[in-house]
């Protein structure tokens, strides 16, 4: 028995539903399932049983929660009084890549801080595939991410939303006069790419080589910033997401054909205890991208 066993199992009786529960806790909802049957096999008891979609609780499983609630109620009195001795809370590490870095982060970090003051936060700046190897070691509570990592489903996750790719040039470049941007007038084209720990470098690669292009890849940069200072000459176009290019009113987006689309999302540790402040932030964050 474990207690993010009883966390699950509480939070199931609680939303008399697996879907819901699993919503809640943002986990899957396997998890769920897996935790209950499991405390299920360890005490060789039912916990539940179905009244259509609704899960409702066996006298074995009444009692069981009375435990449980208690175990778990313990546990965050515990909790919340060394907090208390310690007064230092430490800071939720979240992982963010470059491109998201400067354009989306600044404002819900923000707005979080708002909300919540009293819950550091310590941003580090790696790419996607960096990032989540972070979090798989504990070095990263959470992790923003390029969601088509081919080994996503390792994680936790949940999707904050979804973008396309753009290829981003300047109004005097001379394919600025264009609707769309096709994949085969990348060829020889002078192209600047994020580092390789970025998804999106990934997958623009596979793309080139599926279709045999050779784009003049002139720089790869972990720095947005240094990017744009190359797009803005006139000669070299980069690829952003679709939803940061108000942000560059002196560049044109064209549309990519075929199109790359992108998730974006948030994901950390499948098995990791989830802290009060990491699911805080993680609620926040999923109604801050609805707004």
């Amino acid at each position: 028995m474990t207690l993010n066993q009883l966390r699950y199992f509480c939070a199931a009786c609680r939303c008399h539903s697996i879907t819901k529960a699993a919503n809640e806790l943002f986990v899957t909802q396997p998890t769920i399932s897996t935790a209950v049957r499991d405390l299920e096999e360890e005490f060789s008891i039912t916990l539940f049983y179905r009244n259509g979609s609704r899960l409702e609780l066996t006298a074995e499983g009444e009692k069981f929660l009375e435990k449980a609630d208690y175990i778990l109620r313990y546990c965050l009195d515990m909790e919340a009084e060394y907090k208390d001795i310690s007064r230092i809370k430490p800071p939720v590490r979240i992982g963010i890549p470059p491109m998201l870095s400067t354009i989306f982060f600044p404002e819900l970090l923000d707005a979080f801080q708002e909300e919540y003051p009293d819950i550091p936060v310590l941003l580090e700046e790696y790419g996607s595939v960096r990032a989540c190897d972070l979090v798989q070691q504990d070095q990263l509570d959470l992790a923003l991410v390029n969601m088509e990592l081919f080994n996503i489903d390792k994680f936790n996750k949940t999707v904050l939303f979804e973008s396309q790719l753009y290829y981003c040039v300047t109004k005097d470049h001379p394919l600025s006069a264009q609707s769309v941007m096709k994949m085969e007038q990348f060829e020889e084209e002078k192209v600047l790419l994020f580092n390789s720990d970025s998804v999106q470098n990934q997958l623009l690669m596979t793309r080139f080589d599926a279709m045999q292009l050779h784009p003049n890849i002139v720089m790869r940069s972990s720095q947005l910033y240094t990017i744009m200072k190359f797009v803005r000459s006139g000669r070299y176009g980069c690829f952003l997401f679709r939803e940061m290019l108000p942000r560059f009113p002196e560049c044109i987006g064209l549309p990519l054909d075929p199109p790359i689309p992108i998730n974006v999302g948030m994901v950390w540790k499948k098995g990791k205890y989830m802290t009060e402040e990491m699911r805080r932030f993680l609620t926040f964050t999923g109604e801050f991208y609805r707004i």
